[in-house]
């Protein structure tokens, strides 16, 4: 509970302290795990002193242990060392000091650190941070390039000869940091989030030289993981060597077996774009030729057609074979109209002569006319004794009516009359 006080009726510092470590006493024993920074023997004493840091935050603690829980760690503890502590808060009063005072003390494995970031990676890719992706794509030619190495390392060295030799004009900002230890993962944060906020940087390369699994372990540490995966410029991870994999690496937008690979990757080529320049310029080149040679030859066919080579002579030609087909049409229609009139013709004239007297003549009949010219159609129309003329199929006859004998009936007469003509 709370403790009333007032300006009036203030509590002296030994109430405070007590109380202090009255609530911190509360706690118990509790498991708690850091790296080991500082580890202070001091003669004739039998407690040692340490100090537990936070791998991924600037906290630590005091932790005191007797000599015979120290001495029973095994390996033996140095500075940098993972360990589990398992100690119950200690308020000292006097002093107003927070230290854990260690029952034990286990170091953390390589075996079981390796379990851990298996764990971390299995829970990691649950989230979808290494999702192919969410990856981002690096720009083909940074304008300005954010380096996280140590300071003076080789890594900082072979990234910047390397890319400085592929392309002499590109431009570095260099973030140097602790890249291992307790200070690496807060430092490497720090300078990832500052270059990220740089509109500048293109993109940023995280580099470290080889080393231990426990050497690489900021790199695999959780926060500096996810401060990656919110960047919005690309991140290239750079760290140790080939057979090296830290978390890292499966987060970032791209992994880079070396430092020296990372700038390979990050830099072009200048000779290699010189190149591949030249070799498109030729291609290019020798695509035109081709096409100007492919229309070239189309035009050549062209111009050698008799239409384009001698237009008026085409012309002339097609217009002289219609005529000319006309002129045959022509013929056939005419030829055609003149048999057809011929054939009209001499069924006609077959039709007259069929008709005409003198076919009756040559079938044996004959005219009779006056002297004066006038047929005689009826006995009553000459005279006995008048003179007639025999019209025959051949040559003419002169003869004498001697005798008159009417028609009594004048159907029969007509028949009569035609029987003699």
């Amino acid at each position: 509970m709370a403790v009333r006080t007032t300006a009036e009726e203030p509590l002296p510092v030994r109430r405070v302290a007590q109380l202090i470590g009255q609530w911190i006493a509360r706690l118990g024993w509790v498991w708690v795990e850091g790296q080991v920074t500082q580890i202070s023997r001091r003669p004739g004493t039998s407690i040692v002193f340490l100090t537990l840091r936070d791998p991924a935050a600037e906290i630590s603690l005091q932790v005191t242990c007797s000599r015979q829980v120290y001495d029973a760690v095994r390996p033996p503890l140095t500075d940098g060392a993972r360990v589990v502590v398992h100690a119950k808060p200690d308020f000292y009063l006097a002093r107003g000091q927070l230290s854990l005072n260690a029952a034990e003390i286990r170091p953390v494995g390589v075996g079981e650190l390796l379990a851990r970031l298996e764990h971390l990676k299995r829970v990691l890719a649950a989230e979808g941070l290494f999702a192919p992706e969410r990856k981002k794509r690096l720009p083909f030619l940074p304008r300005l390039i954010g380096l996280v190495c140590g300071r003076g390392s080789a890594a900082e060295r072979d990234v910047l000869e390397n890319a400085r030799r592929r392309w002499p004009a590109v431009r570095f900002r260099v973030m140097p940091v602790a890249v291992q230890g307790v200070h690496a993962v807060p430092q490497v944060i720090q300078a990832v989030q500052e270059l990220d906020r740089d509109p500048d940087v293109d993109v940023i390369i995280i580099a470290r030289g080889g080393g231990s699994v426990e050497d690489l372990l900021p790199f695999s540490d959780e926060s500096l993981v996810r401060t990656v995966a919110r960047c919005v410029t690309p991140v290239v991870s750079a760290i140790g060597h080939e057979q090296d994999s830290p978390i890292l690496d499966l987060v970032a937008d791209l992994r880079a077996s070396t430092p020296t690979d990372a700038a390979k990757k990050v830099v072009p080529d200048v000779r290699e774009e010189g190149m591949r320049i030249e070799q498109l310029r030729q291609r290019a080149y020798r695509c035109v030729l081709h096409l100007l040679d492919r229309e070239q030859s189309g035009l050549d066919m062209l111009r050698h057609r008799p239409v384009l080579a001698h237009p008026h002579r085409e012309m002339i030609a097609r217009r002289e074979a219609e005529i000319e087909d006309l002129r045959m049409r022509l013929r056939r229609c005419l030829s055609h109209r003149l048999d057809q009139a011929y054939t009209d013709l001499e069924h006609a004239r077959a039709r007259v002569l069929a008709l005409s007297p003198a076919a009756t003549l040559r079938r044996g009949y004959a005219i009779v006319q006056r002297v004066d010219g006038l047929v005689v159609r009826s006995a009553e129309d000459v005279a006995l004794g008048e003179e007639i003329q025999v019209r025959l199929a051949a040559g003419r006859l002169t003869a004498e009516v001697t005798k008159q004998e009417p028609a009594s009936d004048p159907g029969a007469a007509a028949v009569s009359t035609e029987r003699r003509r």
